[in-house]
């Protein structure tokens, strides 16, 4: 009998030899069985093979490839999406004395399902855009699911709700992304995807980290093509004006922007506020604000071992 492995809930259970946990079990495709090399014991039996249906000859992959029978099963659908679509006919056979198809598809799948499939496609798309990866989309189709099933936002769109999972997720796995940049790759305003968040975060009993400079530091400066020392000078920058309570009641993206700005001024790779602007999704007055805010402290928020072009009383001062 195999015994698992406990872990993680999520995880997938480890089959393994009770008598020789460490073996390398050997798999025997024929019968589906997982055999222990050392005692001979079948430890696992009716194993799925994960191989091709049907063999695929090179002459055939460029026009499509048959590896697969139907789509990968799904499991957030009701039934694992595991339907059988009948094709039309087309011969004399297929049809009766009336010309009416003898073979008719059921409806294959539930409404509900259509949404939710929908929807899916729509996070894989805008996660697309964003260059999001496999582990966001999962959490961001789990969100909906969990929302859709619950009926708890009646009234609003799919892909209001869909666009508001996926900046949870962003949030919740540590890569969180702005309302704009959300907005950007949906076709949902800003104003209701903040809307539908509240709503999620209060159906769902679940709650997010506050998002702080340092989360779009790396990001922003990389876009911006700076170097590793002027994104160091701006995160320690954007702490200390945080520490020193600089900029109360300002949002971290625009400190975090007002930040860029001084560390790029203060070195040979000076951007302008449009530039930042528009990588960090600010308006220019809003980084002029934030600037303002934080340059009569400037020679207290640079790191001490930051090689300065541009001395700090040069600063532009705005």
């Amino acid at each position: 009998m195999a015994s698992t492995s406990r872990g993680d809930a999520l995880a997938l259970p480890r089959v393994q030899c009770p008598n020789h946990p460490e073996a390398i079990l050997v798999e025997d495709y024929r019968a589906g069985d997982m055999i222990c090399p050392e005692c001979g014991l079948v430890v696992g039996d009716r194993v799925i093979d994960v191989g091709s249906e049907w063999r695929t000859f090179s002459n055939e992959k460029a026009l499509k490839d048959p590896s697969r029978v139907g789509d990968a099963q799904n499991p957030l659908l009701n039934g694992g999406d595991l339907t059988t679509m009948i094709s039309k006919g087309t011969g004399a056979a297929s049809f009766d004395e009336f010309g009416n198809s003898k073979y008719q598809n059921r409806r294959t799948m539930s409404s509900s399902d259509r949404a939710m499939l929908n929807a899916f496609k729509e996070i894989s798309t805008m996660a697309d855009r964003i260059n999001l990866p496999r582990n966001i989309i999962d959490r961001t189709n789990n969100l909906f699911k969990q929302v859709y099933e619950q009926k708890s936002l009646k009234g609003r769109a799919n892909d209001a709700i869909a666009s508001a999972c996926l900046y949870i997720a962003c949030r919740q796995e540590g890569v969180p992304r702005t309302f704009k940049e959300i907005c950007a790759v949906s076709r949902i305003s800003k104003k209701e995807i903040g809307r539908c968040f509240k709503l999620i975060l209060k159906a769902l009993e679940t709650s997010v980290d506050l998002i702080t400079t340092g989360d779009f530091m790396s990001r922003f400066c990389s876009n911006l093509g700076l170097p590793k020392q002027v994104q160091m000078a701006a995160t320690f920058i954007a702490r200390k004006a945080v520490e020193l309570d600089l900029v109360p009641g300002r949002s971290p993206i625009s400190v975090a922007a007002a930040a860029i700005y001084m560390a790029s001024q203060a070195s040979a790779e000076k951007k302008t506020q449009k530039e930042i602007g528009d990588i960090a999704g600010v308006a220019d007055v809003t980084i002029r604000q934030s600037y303002r805010l934080i340059y009569p402290r400037a020679a207290e928020l640079f790191p001490p071992d930051f090689k300065f072009d541009t001395p700090v009383d040069k600063l532009p001062q705005l």
